[in-house]
């Protein structure tokens, strides 16, 4: 399998992929805003498109799919539940359901809710798994759920599927957020030094060459992931005075959107 990171450069700060089979250069389009981009990028590789994937329903997700449909003829899969909102869609995707590229490259559907309430991650079946995670995950983040989403949900799939990956498995987010999200890290858990060791890293990088973490990593840096930390629940009990002195994960979860949500 290869992966093809795309910088958009676009003020969203989107980050569309290609999935190539090596053998026979067929490729999947994950999120191909920015089409013409990943147009180029695919010729300049000898690759042909034909499948496209939206993670979800947003238009800075789906917003280049009519181009590189019209210039490939390839097939749009997304989330079973979102046709109603992403025209064209082929193949209706569900948990479990498995898309291949070429002749040897298999990537798995997660029904991954919480940023919307149809929402697929891609999990590639590889010795060291990728996850194509769209807004649920981002790199020292948690994705939004204000436009059809729910923070309830979205605690769900973190605790549920995300943090059961193997600590390996590299994350290729929607966009590049991270020094933002690291800063909120470091707003809730001051005393988190490998999240301050890596701000200084990537403060000034460019997102085009930048870093791809790992779930490991994240359950370091990635506030979302540390629910139990003794620094980050005092720090919410400063916010939220009446926290319950042994807060639920859940309740730390919602909580921590809702601060990231003003932040």
């Amino acid at each position: 399998m290869i992966v093809e990171r795309i910088w958009t450069g676009n003020a969203y700060r989107n980050f569309n992929y290609l999935i190539a089979c090596p053998e026979t250069g067929e490729a999947l389009a994950v999120d191909p805003l920015d089409h013409e981009k990943c147009l180029a990028a695919a010729k300049d590789r000898g690759w042909t498109i034909t499948q496209v994937l939206n993670t979800h329903e947003h238009g800075d997700h789906t917003g280049g799919n009519a181009p590189v449909i019209a210039a490939t003829g390839a097939k749009l899969l997304a989330h079973r539940n979102a046709t109603a909102r992403i025209a064209g869609i082929d193949r209706g995707l569900a948990a479990g359901d498995v898309i291949r590229v070429g002749r040897t490259v298999e990537l798995e559907a997660l029904d991954t809710p919480g940023h919307t309430m149809s929402h697929i991650c891609l999990l590639s079946h590889t010795e060291v798994p990728a996850l194509f995670c769209g807004d649920t995950l981002f790199n020292a983040g948690a994705g939004n759920c204000h436009n059809g989403g729910h923070p309830n949900e979205l605690y769900h799939t973190f605790a549920a599927q995300l943090s059961k990956l193997p600590d390996a498995t590299r994350i290729y987010p929607g966009h590049d957020y991270i020094a933002n999200n690291l800063k909120f890290t470091l707003d809730r858990e001051p005393d988190n030094p490998r999240a301050a060791r890596l701000l200084d890293e990537v403060v000034d990088q460019d997102p085009a060459r930048g870093m791809v973490t790992t779930i490991g990593l994240e359950k370091d840096i990635n506030t979302f992931f540390r629910l139990s930390s003794p620094s980050v629940i005092a720090r919410l009990r400063d916010a939220f005075p009446d926290l319950p002195d042994h807060p639920d994960a859940k309740t730390v979860f919602v909580k921590l959107r809702e601060l990231r949500n003003k932040w």
